[in-house]
């Protein structure tokens, strides 16, 4: 087989600048836990009072469910729950008998107005702090502060064929360039342009510069 046909079927590699080295190949996660060490006192009594107010209408508070993280490795992310009890089965349901959220399933791999999401959990995204327990999920290193946003394992293939390969070499994020420009308004494919360029434009002062972005939400209340 010629390396003509192999340039066009394979992606070229992504290269990482040589004058970030430092910050990714030992600082970014130097700076991940001291940030999150610092953080988390002052956001453990919000978790747990969004753990305590998720409780009262009868389920669990915490919310965990496999992603897929940096090489492949499936880990459990940690959220408070904002869905209904039943909300793996109830989307089967609504996705069999309404062609038209199945649709807009396939397309972004999310409803905009899920009726299985309850009204505290509007609440919740509105303000992304059902992302809050995730800080856990840094200190395992399962993740970073900033990075691609994870996905689920069955949601590999679509994002393979969208062309996604840089997310592997990253710790999926918090936060991140996809999470602030583009989420909830572009498709889940769309997703891949943002992760690819962050893996050879990140460095500290960007990584910074989204993080203080991020704080704000909670007093803008545009997440979702």
């Amino acid at each position: 087989m010629s390396d003509l046909f192999l340039s066009e079927i394979s992606p070229p590699r992504t290269e990482v600048p040589q004058r970030r080295g430092l910050y990714l190949t030992g600082g970014k996660r130097c700076f991940d836990l001291t940030l999150t060490l610092l953080l988390l006192p002052l956001c453990a009594p919000l978790i747990a009072l969004c753990w305590v107010l998720a409780r009262r209408d009868g389920g669990p508070g915490f919310f965990r469910q496999p992603r897929v993280g940096r090489d492949g490795r499936v880990f459990l992310c940690i959220k408070i729950r904002t869905m209904a009890p039943d909300a793996e089965a109830a989307l089967r349901r609504l996705l069999a008998n309404d062609p038209a959220l199945a649709q807009e399933w396939d397309h972004y791999q999310k409803l905009r107005r899920d009726p299985r999401v309850t009204r505290l959990g509007r609440l919740l995204r509105a303000t992304s702090l059902d992302e809050l327990p995730q800080l856990f999920n840094v200190l395992r290193g399962d993740m970073s502060l900033v990075g691609p946003r994870p996905f689920l394992p069955d949601q590999e293939h679509d994002y393979r064929a969208a062309g996604g390969r840089s997310y592997y070499r990253l710790r999926p994020g918090i936060t991140g360039p996809w999470q602030l420009e583009a989420r909830g308004t572009s498709s889940f494919a769309a997703r891949v342009r943002f992760d690819e360029s962050y893996l050879t434009d990140q460095s500290l002062l960007r990584d910074v510069a989204m993080i203080l972005r991020t704080a704000l939400v909670p007093l803008r209340a545009n997440g979702s």
